[in-house]
């Protein structure tokens, strides 16, 4: 078929060349210029929809910076998602789209908003709704191995504009997923809602962690793998490894938006709002463990890992920065080591550790296996904070956060 792709940025890009390597033809835009050996990239919205079957939109829906989730966002007042850019892109495109063609909206938006805002921009083409359960690192696999492929159509039928895109879908999937189709704002609203039950979960076994660590006597591994096997009422394992909270472009941003609903909409309660007062004190606890090792032993702190996950280099909502500011709040300025960021330590000199990073635990779910590595070389003496119980040297004080038991 020929495929548009607006938008090939660190998500649209993977996912226009997966979409390539399948056997289908790909033109792209963006405002980036961004280059490609597979994606044929033009120089205008008309050029690279000009002639296409279905046309991908992959934007992003912005927060101020301020509400990226570097540093603590639930004093914030709730804000919706800034959706000038779709808006822009989408009557763009309008101009130079026919019925014949279908016009494929990825991008994360608040339930309501294709039919409140988007739909009257569009009239030249057909509109589907079908955003990517996609992650930073793993994007390529993810394309084709998604869990559920989410499609939302004015009425949720599965015929006609979802028929075309499940066919289509069909033709490059390695995996046999569950289609899952309703109407733009049920679509929507599985999206934002997926994102904020793994945000709760997270901050749910991080919450065990908390008390493994204050209560003394429990090893939180222990409790959450047997809640992560507990799948009659507790669905599966996957986020059940405790360790440090959430974070990317998508968490914890998401919540905020959902804050900004749950007020718009006069729901009298807000769970957002203590998902997020969580994630900011689990990562405060982390901090204050970080500082008392540092005061006891006159030691600087060095966070091992400061993007928001191991193998990318993006520091979108990093929960290492959130750490280090609250250091920061106790007059400890922390280092950061993190080859992909651009964060080298060289040190023979005893240091406060904190393992941030775990590959392992947060590629295990995917296609892509990944084993954990140091970045660099902990001098003996150090003392290592590691929140994911598995580090092991003789020559350090190793605490595996978490794990109190005698």
């Amino acid at each position: 078929m020929k495929i548009g792709f607006i938008g090939t940025g660190k998500l649209g890009m993977p996912c226009a060349e997966a979409i390539v390597s399948k056997g289908h033809n790909v033109t792209g835009y963006d405002v980036a210029n961004h280059t490609s050996h597979q994606v044929t990239m033009m120089p205008t919205i008309e050029d690279a929809v000009k002639g296409r079957d279905i046309v991908f939109v992959a934007v992003p829906t912005p927060h101020d910076p301020d509400y990226d989730g570097k540093a603590p966002t639930a004093h914030l007042a709730p804000k919706d998602f800034n959706y000038d850019i779709v808006k822009d892109v989408l009557a763009e495109a309008n101009k130079h789209m026919t019925k014949d063609q279908l016009l494929v909206l990825i991008s994360t938006v608040l339930p309501g908003t294709t039919r409140k805002q988007f739909i009257d921009l569009v009239p030249n083409t057909r509109f589907v709704y079908n955003p990517y359960l996609i992650a930073m690192g793993s994007v390529a696999w993810d394309m084709v191995n998604p869990e559920m492929v989410i499609i939302g159509t004015e009425d949720g039928s599965a015929t006609g504009d979802a028929k075309q895109l499940v066919d289509f879908y069909k033709t490059i999937m390695e995996n046999d997923p569950r289609y899952e189709i309703g109407t733009w704002d049920e679509c929507e609203c599985i999206k934002v809602f997926y994102n904020t039950f793994i945000s709760a979960k997270i901050g749910l076994v991080n919450m065990i962690q908390d008390v493994a660590q204050q209560q003394g006597n429990i090893n939180v591994d222990v409790v959450t793998g047997a809640l992560a096997q507990s799948t009659m009422r507790i669905m599966g394992p996957q986020y059940m490894k405790a360790g440090i909270g959430d974070g990317g472009g998508c968490h914890p941003r998401d919540n905020i938006a959902l804050r900004y609903m749950a007020e718009e909409l006069n729901l009298g309660y807000d769970l957002f709002d203590s998902i997020m007062n969580a994630r900011e004190i689990q990562a405060k606890n982390i901090a204050l463990e970080l500082v008392k090792h540092a005061k006891e032993h006159d030691m600087i702190i060095v966070i091992h890992g400061k993007a928001y996950k191991p193998n990318v280099g993006y520091c979108d909502g990093s929960y290492s920065l959130l750490i280090g500011h609250y250091c920061e709040e106790q007059q400890y300025e922390p280092v950061y080591v993190d080859p992909l960021t651009g964060n080298d330590f060289d040190s023979d000199v005893p240091c406060v550790f904190l393992l941030a990073h775990s590959a392992s635990t947060t590629y295990k779910y995917t296609g892509k296996t990944s084993a954990d590595k140091l970045y660099c070389d902990i001098p003996d003496g150090s003392i290592v904070v590691d929140p994911w119980r598995s580090y092991v040297n003789p020559k350090c004080t190793v605490i595996h956060y978490g794990n109190t038991r005698k």
